[in-house]
């Protein structure tokens, strides 16, 4: 029986589109893309509890990192890595004071003094006790659980070579393990130090993916699931960001002056954050850069100097050897 040429173009063009498939991928039609997910931190609910930092390596089945012991804090995580994708800050101010305010502004300088009014009368003791309600001490600690902040214009992504780090249908950033070949320019690229690449695994780089394999499935991620006091917040990113401005407003209005948003709106790295933060000090207190840099920004007028400096080697070129 005869073949129909369409039947024998197919089978025949099958072995080519394996070996095609196998050099430059098979290329599937993008998702449709869907409302911009993210996270909103609220650090003035956050209790330290870590809830957040077990549920993102247990879900993600990421290894634990060998515990040291600091000598000076009660966080043993240290810094987000390729392995730990949540890490909750403890900032703690104990026992030193900062700016002569410990880092609280306007009338707190009005509270240390009349604290030290009453110690000079006696009516509370110069050392506290565990108990003290913090009105009596100015000693504080602040609380973030800090994570990717996925960016809007995300700098890793601008300097990966290879399109390993792309942006899924929901706006988020995500790192392709299998594109990726552990160059390292995104993690020099990132103001925020949170990508980074596994010097002890496959070499490549990691961070957090806000759990799209849940998202896709409709599923909150495991660290705002575990979360005990909704310090974690997921949802749209826009509500969010509406979300937030009412919380700020809330706590300004019941005297929580020094609350702060960070990333919620577009002036950091032009664009803003997918996640963001309520903060109760300066950024620079979180170690969050103010005002982080894009190094995109300096391709133009780096390659213009560049231009210009070869431009003059060639004209001093050209005069030295018309005099010889």
């Amino acid at each position: 029986m005869a073949v129909e040429p369409s039947q024998r173009n197919s089978s025949d063009l099958r072995p080519l589109q394996a070996v095609l498939g196998t050099l430059v991928g098979n290329r599937m039609p993008p998702l449709p893309r869907q409302a911009a997910m993210g996270f909103f931190t609220d650090t003035s609910l956050c209790i330290g509890c870590k809830a957040c930092e077990v549920a993102c390596k247990q879900w993600n089945q990421l290894p634990a990192g060998e515990a040291n012991w600091t000598g000076s804090s009660y966080d043993n995580t240290g810094q987000l890595n390729a392995t730990t994708w949540r890490h909750v800050q403890f900032i703690e101010h104990i026992g030193r004071r900062e700016r002569g305010l410990n880092g609280y502004n306007g009338i707190r300088s009005a509270i240390d003094a009349h604290i030290a009014w009453a110690r000079s009368e006696g009516l509370i003791p110069f050392n506290p006790p565990g108990t003290a309600l913090p009105f009596f001490n100015t000693d504080r600690w602040l609380m973030s659980s800090d994570v990717c902040k996925h960016c809007a214009n995300a700098p890793c992504q601008e300097a990966c070579p290879t399109g390993a780090i792309i942006r899924t249908e929901f706006d988020t950033v995500y790192v392709q393990q299998d594109i990726c070949n552990g160059c390292g320019y995104c993690v020099v690229a990132c103001p925020y130090g949170v990508i980074a690449r596994d010097e002890r695994g496959d070499h490549t780089a990691h961070k957090c993916t806000l759990c799209y394999d849940r998202m896709k499935d409709g599923i909150e991620p495991a660290c705002a699931k575990a979360c005990p006091t909704a310090s974690i917040q997921f949802g749209e990113v826009e509500m969010l960001k509406a979300h937030a401005r009412e919380r700020l407003g809330l706590l300004h209005a019941r005297g929580v002056k020094e609350a702060r948003l960070y990333g919620v709106d577009d002036d950091v790295l032009e664009g803003g954050l997918n996640s963001s933060f309520l903060l109760l000090d300066e950024p620079e207190v979180y170690n969050l850069p103010a005002n982080p840099p894009r190094p995109s920004n300096n391709v133009v007028p780096a390659s213009l100097w560049t231009i210009l400096a070869v431009m003059i080697l060639g004209l001093f070129s050209i005069i030295f050897f018309r005099g010889e």
